[in-house]
């Protein structure tokens, strides 16, 4: 059994409140549950308006499609959600 874990540091712009950023990230976060079939939460910098962290967790047997799987999710986070700016994005396997 692989574990694989995703961190997505991202920037949000032009956002003026808290009720703001989680309107625009709400929606990514139930988007990459449905589309990848992943575990996903934002982990940190809550109270800041125009930041995120947000962690992608998987569960499989094959290494390399852990990987694969999560490269593939932070791929698809900078083309389809143009709104944001990933700014950097870490992966590790366990």
């Amino acid at each position: 059994m692989h574990i694989g874990i995703l961190t997505l540091y991202l920037q949000i712009p032009g956002c003026t409140s808290l009720k703001e950023k989680r309107r625009r990230l709400k929606p990514l976060l139930a988007r990459l549950h449905r589309e990848f079939n992943i575990s996903v939460a934002e982990i940190d910098r809550h109270d800041a308006w125009q930041e995120s962290v947000v962690v992608c967790s998987l569960v499989s047997t094959d290494r390399g499609f852990t990987q694969s799987s999560l490269q593939s999710v932070s791929r698809w986070v900078e083309t389809n959600w143009p709104d944001l700016v990933l700014l950097e994005n870490q992966i590790e396997l366990l």
